[in-house]
């Protein structure tokens, strides 16, 4: 402690600093979350530009948003592919998930 400041000016210079750094973090969460929002109203603007219906005839619909990412082996897909593995490569690609596992 400083010996020329006193108890009370101690407390509000840490109260000042407690407010400053809540202050500073809430202020970058708003920015990012304010850039984020831009960003998908932009995004939906130019989706509504060239897919909507004011955009020139022979357009296609909107597409569907996707909710994950589809399965890429079936008709559509490439086929799948399967690697035999040698009793060398096969050990140690057991040991290799022994470690990853034991770690967790």
């Amino acid at each position: 402690m400083l010996p020329s400041v006193s108890i009370l000016q101690q407390i509000g210079l840490g109260v000042l600093l407690v407010v400053a750094v809540v202050w500073t973090v809430g202020l970058v969460r708003l920015l990012r979350r304010g850039r984020y929002e831009a960003a998908m109203r932009r995004d939906r603007r130019e989706m509504r530009a060239r897919y909507g219906p004011h955009g020139p005839e022979g357009l296609p619909a909107a597409p569907e948003l996707l909710g994950s990412v589809p399965r890429q082996t079936g008709p559509a897909g490439p086929a799948a592919e399967c690697v035999e593995l040698t009793a060398q490569e096969q050990e140690a690609f057991e040991e290799l998930v022994r470690q990853l596992t034991s770690r967790s």
